[in-house]
């Protein structure tokens, strides 16, 4: 890690031997949503350091304490990020619903020792009670109940007695506490609704705060790692674990991840989702595992971008052109490289012979020899870029223009002697003549050429739908407007052209394998593809912003 305060406890702690001199930590999701980029940097954390240790485990735990908001695709889909970005938590899976009986057990045991009560106040009239920074709370009127009446009360919510909403159990702590989440937290709730594992067995649920220490306690973890949000709630988790007696792990606190041009927020993503501005939680516009996935991110940027950007103790924004330079970094190293025209202009080579092909050599990945080569077919018809042709080209335009020379990649110089137009005044074929001595896109006569043009053959060449992704908002933090997020949507965040021409080696695509679409970007297939249509999503251009501004 760039910066990692958290090695530099849990090696002091080590030294001073506390937690059994070992290391022991988890991944513990709430599964209410897809998992996005900030939650990858929490797992490649977590994993990591157990990986760092000699004998350090991570659990993967799901928080699944709020049934009216969770739902087994969710559990689902995210031990599939987990195992796509290459972590493994052995027989460590772990569900909070395992332990609603013992944590019911432990409230009961916080009533007898007279630290809970019920309440019968609404949730609005506990919220308002609670006080401000400056002004403390106001004691429930039924703070003052009976243990025994309090034991009473709480078995017949357990039993379903009460209707959702009707009472909740409270931890009795201190009112006038300057830290507003001491003041008498909410710790059980009535919620009638099925939970995906437990099902009709529960009506009573836990809150968070009363959860989160019982489950690392009862797993025996060592460090509980937590996100600057629960900085606050540090006094409450350990506050339980005291009253308790039980096994106490320590919470630590670090930044977490912020991008810009986009939401973090799984209450907004699943708004985009739900009110379809977006094609689904996998969309390749989200920033979420999936979606990533999809578009054709690596595990091995995502865990990259996670190690150079450390581990902090104050929230940040980070560039999101910073993520499309480590993802640029791994796919130079392990992307093929193939020929694909997105919008295509017809070239006829005139003077190259009408019903004769050939096949010229090209190498798969310029970065690694043991890629490979392929054999291109050349034909008379080809295509090339429509912005690779210019009518009046300026004295330092290096591509295609009338009476200009260009290079054509693993092939032949050519020349543009003349042009036609559509009914609409657009060119729409142009004729070549090539050099029949340049085969492999090299002349032995010392001619510089600047240009090198990628291109297909027109007679082997495929068709297919290429979307190009570019980021959701249009602002660069687009969570400082509120609500008003939806309103920055970028109109030109997908763009999908459907009548591009590729290699014929893309005819058979492989989503396991990434491609490079030689002066364009980075692709992958689309799950969307079919037998009838193939679609390619374009990953990242070429163009590396991030490096351009940071690397003088």
């Amino acid at each position: 890690m760039k910066s990692n305060f958290i090695k530099e406890i849990i090696n002091k702690d080590l030294k001073l031997g506390k937690n059994r001199s070992r290391v022991h930590t988890r991944f513990p999701p709430e599964p209410n949503g897809y998992l996005h980029i900030g939650h990858a940097k929490s797992i490649c954390l977590n994993f990591g350091l157990a990986d760092d240790y000699n004998g350090g485990k991570c659990n993967l735990r799901f928080d699944d304490t709020n049934p009216a908001t969770e739902d087994k695709e969710y559990v689902d889909s995210i031990i599939e990020d987990v195992k796509w970005l290459g972590f493994d938590w052995g027989d460590r899976l772990y569900y909070a619903s395992d332990y609603f009986d013992q944590f019911y057990m432990h409230a009961i045991k916080l009533i007898n020792l007279g630290k809970a009560y019920v309440d019968d106040q609404s949730a609005e009239t506990i919220r308002k009670s609670r006080g401000t920074l400056t002004e403390p709370g106001k004691i429930s009127k039924y703070r003052s109940r009976s243990i025994d009446e309090n034991l009473k009360l709480f078995e017949q919510m357990k039993k379903g007695k009460f209707k959702t909403g009707s009472k909740v159990l409270r931890a009795k702590i201190d009112m006038e506490h300057p830290n507003i989440n001491m003041r008498d937290p909410v710790i059980y709730r009535i919620i009638h609704k099925e939970h995906h594992r437990t099902g009709s067995k529960w009506c009573i649920y836990p809150m968070y705060d009363w959860a989160h220490g019982l489950e690392d306690s009862i797993e025996k973890i060592t460090h509980s790692l937590c996100t600057l949000e629960f900085e606050n709630h540090r006094p409450l988790y350990d506050w339980f674990l005291q009253q308790l007696g039980i096994f106490h792990p320590q919470q630590i606190e670090f930044a977490r991840l912020n991008l810009n041009y986009t939401i973090m927020s799984k209450r907004k993503l699943k708004k985009l989702v739900e009110k379809k501005y977006v094609r689904g939680w996998d969309d390749p516009r989200m920033p979420t595992i999936s979606g990533l996935r999809r578009r054709g991110y690596t595990p091995q940027s995502i865990i990259q971008f996670s190690e150079k950007i450390g581990v902090a103790k104050r929230d940040g924004i980070i560039d999101c052109a910073f993520l499309e330079h480590c993802l640029r970094e791994d796919l130079n190293k392990t992307a093929y490289r193939v020929m694909g025209v997105l919008n295509p202009l017809k070239v006829t080579i005139l003077n190259y012979p009408k019903n004769k092909t050939e096949y010229l050599l090209a190498e798969n990945n310029p970065e690694d020899s043991s890629f490979g080569n392929r054999k291109i077919m050349f034909s008379r018809e080809l295509y090339i870029e429509k912005t690779d042709f210019l009518e009046n080209a300026p004295s330092k335009y290096f591509r295609l223009s009338l009476g200009k020379e260009v290079r054509l990649k693993h092939a032949y110089y050519i020349t543009c002697v003349d042009y036609k137009k559509d009914k609409n005044g657009i060119v729409s074929e142009l004729f070549c003549n090539y050099d029949p001595k340049t085969k492999g896109g090299w002349s032995d006569d010392g001619r510089k050429i600047k240009g090198t043009l990628h291109w297909v053959s027109a007679k082997d060449c495929i068709n297919a739908e290429v979307r190009l992704y570019n980021n959701l908002f249009d602002i660069e933090n687009p969570d400082s407007e509120g609500e008003n997020f939806i309103n920055h949507i970028n109109q030109n965040s997908l763009i999908i052209l459907k009548n591009s021409k590729l290699e014929n080696c893309l005819s058979k695509p492989d989503s396991n394998i990434n491609y490079q679409f030689m002066r364009i970007g980075y692709f992958c297939v689309d799950k969307d593809s079919n037998s009838d249509k193939l679609v390619y999503n374009r990953t990242v251009t070429l163009k590396d912003s991030w490096l351009k501004k940071n690397i003088k």
